[in-house]
């Protein structure tokens, strides 16, 4: 009886360490994701302050045989709040408006990638947008709509630190 006893305790002191050494890897797996994540924040604010996305847009329906429209967004910043909130300041040029907008809205993270959201949000003099735009590896793609009229549109992201680079070659 008493050789039975002691190995049940054996065996339940083995499971009782299992599970804690289990609890304790996953608790240094989760606060090495957190640094990860916060690490990768850090990375998108420093590389979209000062940066520039350079590419087209479409119009859905307005195709007619024509190259895509070209666009430039201007970021003159980009910094975390707090949880998904981001602040984004951006550059606008729209007539003979040129204005920098400050723009809070959610940046979501699908794995390693950041994908800035913002639904039905109304920009004074423009109007209201809503978009999804992904960025990735220097490129950005995304979706918009305005109202009833939406679209795609896509580009590369040129760095602060690129654009100051091929300034000093020149």
């Amino acid at each position: 009886m008493s050789f039975l006893r002691n190995r049940l305790l054996t065996v339940c002191m083995l499971l009782l360490t299992s599970v804690a050494v289990a609890e304790a890897q996953q608790a240094d797996e989760k606060d090495a994701g957190a640094t990860e994540q916060a690490q990768r924040e850090q990375k998108l604010e420093q590389q979209m302050s000062g940066a520039t996305l350079v590419g087209h847009f479409s119009v859905d329906g307005k195709q007619n045989g024509k190259p895509p429209r070209e666009e430039r967004y201007e970021i003159a910043s980009m910094k975390k709040l707090q949880g998904d909130q981001w602040l984004i300041t951006a550059r606008i040029k729209y007539g003979d408006n040129d204005v920098n907008v400050p723009m809070p809205l959610n940046v979501f993270w699908a794995g390693d990638t950041p994908v800035i959201s913002l639904t039905n949000m109304t920009i004074p003099g423009l109007g209201t947008f809503t978009s999804r735009v992904m960025f990735f590896e220097g490129r950005y793609a995304g979706s918009w709509q305005h109202g009833k009229v939406g679209g795609n549109l896509w580009g590369k992201i040129e760095y602060a630190e690129q654009k100051s680079e091929s300034q000093d070659e020149k």
